[in-house]
Parts: C-alpha cells; sequence; structure tokens
C-alpha cells in the first residue's frame, strides 16, 4: 500500500507540470492581453492609455515576453520560492489574494460536502431496501428534480422568496455589519446563520446524484445470491445489509470524492456570483475575463492538485472498504 501510495504521489508531479502548462497556453490563445483588455476597458468609460504608458506597463509585467519564457519564469518562482506572482488587475500577490477567499471557499466545501453525505446516504439506503414505496417514490421524484434544476436557478429562487416572503436577504455569507469586522463570536454565528443557503444550493444536484447512485448499486447488490443465500439461512436483514452489500455499494459512493472536492472548491461560478459569496469562483472568473494569466492559472493549478489530492484520497477510501482493491493496487 505505501509503495502504491508513493507511486502515485510521483504521478502527481508530471500531471501537475502537463495541467500548468495546458493551462498557461489556453489563457494566451484569445487576441491581446491584459493591457489591450485593460486599454478597451478605459477606452469604454472614456479614457485612454496612450502608448507610452502602455510599453511601460507591457516592460513591468514582462508581457512583450515570448509565452515560454513567461511560462518558464512563473513557474521557477512557484517551485523555488512558493510565489505564484502578482495579479495585474489587483496589483497584489496571487497569494494573499487566493488566501483572502481559501478559507472560506474551504469551510463551504466541506460543510457542503459533509451535508451531501450526511443525507445522500440515509435516503439513499432506505430508497433501495424499500424499493417501490412511497418514500422511494418521493426520494426519487426529489432526486430527479434536484438532478434537473440547475443550482444558479435554485439560488435564484431562494433569493426571490427570502427577500419577498421573508423579507431577508439571502446573498453573502456575512451581515453587512460583519463585512469587515474582526472575527468574534457574533461574526462566527452570523456566518453559521447565512451557510444553509450556499450548502443547500451546492448541494442540491450533489445529494440528488449520489443517492440515485447508492440506491442502483445496492439494489444491484441485493438481488446476488451470496445476498439471497445468507437470508435464507436466517441472517438479521440489519446485519445482511449494512455488513456486506452496503460496503460494495458504497464504492462508487466513496470514488465521486476526487470530483466533488475540486468542484467546490473551485467556488461553483455561476452560483458564487449569484448569490455574492467571496470565493475563489468569481475570483477565476474575473481573472480569465481580463486575461490576468498569473493570477488565472495559478487557480487552476491549485484546482488541479486539488482534484490529484481528491483522486487519490478516493482511491485510499476504495482499498480501505473492498479487499479486492488492495490486492489489486497490490
Amino acid at each position: 500500500m505505501l509503495s502504491y501510495l508513493a507511486r502515485r504521489c510521483l504521478y502527481m508531479i508530471p500531471t501537475l507540470f502537463g495541467i500548468s502548462v495546458v493551462a498557461f497556453a489556453i489563457i494566451q490563445l484569445p487576441p491581446g492581453d491584459f493591457l489591450t483588455t485593460l486599454a478597451a476597458r478605459l477606452e469604454n468609460q472614456g479614457d485612454r492609455m496612450d502608448e507610452a504608458q502602455m510599453s511601460a506597463l507591457r516592460e513591468r509585467y514582462g508581457l512583450g515576453e515570448p509565452v515560454y519564457e513567461q511560462y518558464g519564469k512563473w513557474v521557477s518562482a512557484i517551485v523555488l520560492h512558493g510565489d505564484f506572482g502578482e495579479s495585474f488587475e489587483y496589483g497584489k500577490s496571487v497569494s494573499s489574494l487566493v488566501m483572502d477567499r481559501l478559507p472560506l471557499t474551504v469551510v463551504l466545501a466541506v460543510s457542503t460536502l459533509l451535508a451531501t453525505w450526511l443525507l445522500a446516504f440515509p435516503v439513499g439506503l432506505y430508497s433501495a431496501v424499500r424499493q417501490y414505496s412511497v418514500g422511494d417514490y418521493v426520494a426519487t421524484t426529489v432526486g430527479f428534480l434536484g438532478l434537473a434544476i440547475p443550482n444558479f436557478m435554485i439560488a435564484l429562487v431562494l433569493m426571490y422568496l427570502g427577500h419577498s416572503v421573508f423579507g431577508m436577504s439571502v446573498g453573502g455569507l456575512y451581515s453587512p455589519e460583519y463585512e469587515d469586522a474582526a472575527w468574534n463570536l457574533g461574526k462566527f454565528l452570523d456566518l453559521l446563520s447565512h451557510l444553509w443557503v450556499p450548502v443547500l444550493v451546492l448541494g442540491a444536484a450533489g445529494t440528488a446524484g449520489l443517492v440515485r447512485v447508492l440506491r442502483a448499486n445496492l439494489l444491484d447488490e441485493l438481488r446476488k445470491p451470496y445476498v439471497v443465500a445468507a437470508r435464507a439461512r436466517g441472517m438479521p436483514e440489519r446485519r445482511l445489509v449494512l455488513k456486506y452489500p452496503l460496503r460494495v455499494a458504497l464504492n462508487p459512493f466513496v470514488s465521486n470524492v476526487g470530483y466533488v472536492l475540486p468542484a467546490l472548491v473551485s467556488g461553483e461560478v455561476i452560483v458564487s456570483q449569484v448569490l455574492s459569496l467571496p470565493t475563489t469562483g468569481p475570483l477565476l472568473l474575473g481573472a480569465l475575463r481580463s486575461q490576468d494569466m498569473y493570477l488565472a492559472s495559478s487557480i487552476i493549478l491549485i484546482v488541479s492538485l486539488l482534484t490529484v489530492i481528491g483522486t487519490l484520497l478516493s482511491d485510499v477510501l476504495l482499498a480501505w472498504l473492498d479487499p479486492r482493491v488492495r490486492l489489486a493496487q497490490g
């Protein structure tokens, strides 16, 4: 198992290197660069940037250098100094910008993931062992609705109901008086009072999908001969379901971690925009729109790292749950 983990960690290096090359190159594909985007924005506002200013900024940011030189400087600074560069848009280091938003993003991601699992597990289990019951039909209907309705649509509906019916704002993670306040118990409780809305919105589709996956896999296991034989020998139903079929049915459930975690940490860009969430999603969207290459590339690289770590974590959990996976990994 340790040799397997060591190999997987070594594979992360070329994987992340390839992702960094592709991300940096794709951001460079649109015509122009950050300065042309900035000049167009200023012109729309009735202002202009002369050629001398353009040349000075191009020299300062190194935008006149070939792409491979820009990439080499960026990667070498990350590897040697942990420096992700400076954001053109904000005039601050990329690390500080990301770290300002990453803690809340992680809190939101972990809360959504835990809520998704805690709800999907019992509902999927009940729906499988009580197939064709009223509860199963209700869970199936709600699940299909959760998969069919886009997350941002749920966010818009909640915002409308909160404003029109309850007279409250459901956007953001803080009340206005706590936006710039130092951390204290009041701000923490205010965060918890606002956290349920994005957790509900972000977790709707994931919960519905996991319920369907667990139900389908558990039903498939419950029909297998070893379950029928164990039931015929008088094994209690609860022990029969929980000890054997459920562990096998959890495999796809656990493997989903590798893809859910980075999707949540990326901030679910559209939902974050709708709910005005201070996560990394809107930051990435703004960087892509302004062609802020160091900021955009760094966020993509961080999300890719989380994807690789999430995939490794899901594989380790699968090996722990299923001895056949451990033997295959050898």
